[in-house]
């Protein structure tokens, strides 16, 4: 038989590659601590994408977040209120730079902490401009919760999940808890202050590597945030919300949730408890997932996901010459 359209089939055949190629990506997206003052600035021919993407949050927020991005200070990006906003832009301009060349759709996302509103845009969940607000009024109730200097947080390294949750509970006064279990061999710890200090001599004593302090204001993740997670449930009452398409994995449960009522559930339980984001990426790995494309700046989540299995493949995107590297890593795999 004779192809008549040869350009039919070559079509379907890079459809059929694409297809096949999805259930083996992941799209994953960082939270606060990846920020820095610079960054989003070096597109090249795609920067119209990221600029007008900044340009929407703006308006929503009624300052230029751009400008903080690019000019700072490190102190004013480093607001959770600012960061916040900041990073979800990130993530989403990113993002759209790759959906804008056609490049492959992945059969899931997730994000890590903040990274999960990132997730959710990109999955047609929540609308970009309603995120925007939504991570806006977090960092302000995150904040407003916790009288700066009475709360910290802390990296735990070298030393096994149960052990780092041992140096917690053995704190007898105040709130402490392991809160981002990130990989093997690295817990962060939040509560206050004090209670912290004591869980890092705590894990030191049993055999911790390294316990650092995190240059952050706010204790993330721990019980302290209870009133700020009640709050910001009633924003998200008020906010559209669908059930995203494709999946997105969360944090507290590493599962896609059953219904948009479980999705702000567990972005309300996010603000309070752990991320589990160990077994956010091998609930993807045991999906089908080999490669993670982690959308925003730096690359902590690609860096975590080779500890977690040195099987996974991950990629940053954040700039014009990481977006080529991934498509002809990606390419070449084919």
């Amino acid at each position: 038989m004779v192809n008549k359209n040869p350009q039919k089939y070559a079509n379907i055949r890079i459809f059929l590659n694409r297809a096949k190629r999805m259930t083996k990506l992941a799209f994953i997206f960082p939270g606060q601590g990846s920020q820095s003052v610079g960054m989003m600035s070096d597109w090249g021919e795609h920067q119209s994408i990221v600029d007008n993407t900044f340009a929407e949050a703006s308006e929503v927020l009624g300052y230029d977040l751009q400008n903080i991005c690019q000019q700072g200070p490190a102190e004013k990006l480093n607001q959770t209120e600012i960061t916040q906003p900041a990073m979800l832009a990130a993530g989403v301009a990113s993002y759209r730079v790759w959906s804008h060349m056609a490049l492959p759709a992945a059969a899931m996302h997730s994000g890590h902490s903040l990274g999960e509103y990132s997730a959710l845009v990109c999955a047609n969940s929540i609308a970009f401009a309603d995120a925007i607000q939504l991570v806006s009024a977090r960092g302000r109730l995150m904040q407003a919760a916790v009288a700066e200097g009475e709360g910290a947080m802390a990296a735990i390294i070298g030393l096994d999940d149960d052990a780092v949750v041992q140096a917690c509970a053995e704190v007898g006064e105040g709130i402490v808890s392991a809160v981002n279990f990130n990989s093997p061999g690295q817990v962060v710890i939040a509560g206050n202050k004090a209670s912290v200090e004591q869980a890092m001599d705590n894990a030191k004593a049993a055999g911790a590597k390294r316990a650092l302090p995190l240059p952050v204001s706010v204790p993330s993740h721990c019980a302290l945030m209870q009133s700020a997670a009640d709050e910001l449930y009633q924003k998200l009452l008020d906010v559209s919300i669908n059930m995203p398409d494709p999946a997105v994995i969360h944090n507290q449960n590493a599962a896609q949730a059953g219904s948009v009522e479980e999705i702000r559930a567990l972005l309300k339980l996010q603000l309070f408890q752990p991320v589990l984001w160990v077994d956010c990426v091998n609930s993807m790995q045991q999906a089908g997932a080999e490669t993670l494309i982690e959308f925003g700046p730096g690359k902590v989540l690609s860096g975590l996901a080779r500890r977690i299995d040195r099987n996974l493949a991950a990629h940053p995107v954040f700039d014009q010459d990481s977006l080529t590297k991934a498509q002809q890593t990606l390419m070449e795999n084919e």
